[in-house]
């Protein structure tokens, strides 16, 4: 059997002071871990700044999606439906049918819009 000769009361000072100094050194540490997990540059509030982003530009992209579906739809009838091509060019070229009658209002002049009236 080895007996350890007994070190004395300084070395368990001492090894209490360094146990003391450790501990205080870890919470340290770990305020410090704390502070940059809340507050630093990835930390909480930048994770969820930037989730607040993603779910943004996920409805940004269900309503592109959607437009391009309506867009996508709107290219087949203009390429294949007459009555629409026949509607677009009625429209935008101001085309008629043979035999139809074409009204066209003229704007109202200064003087038309805004009478003077004369006070005798």
């Amino acid at each position: 059997m080895i007996i350890k000769p007994n070190r004395g009361r300084d070395w368990l000072d001492w090894q209490r002071k360094l146990c003391s100094a450790g501990k205080w050194v870890g919470l340290g540490a770990l305020f410090l871990m704390m502070g940059a997990l809340l507050f630093g540059e990835m930390g909480i509030s930048r994770y969820l700044h930037l989730r607040e982003h993603a779910e943004q530009l996920d409805h940004e992209l269900a309503d592109l999606q959607r437009l391009n579906g309506e867009l996508r739809a709107d290219l087949d009838r203009v390429q294949y439906d007459s009555t629409r091509i026949e509607e677009l060019a009625r429209e935008r070229l101001g085309y008629v049918r043979k035999g139809e009658t074409v009204y066209q209002l003229a704007p109202l002049g200064e003087k038309e819009r805004f009478p003077t009236v004369k006070t005798p």
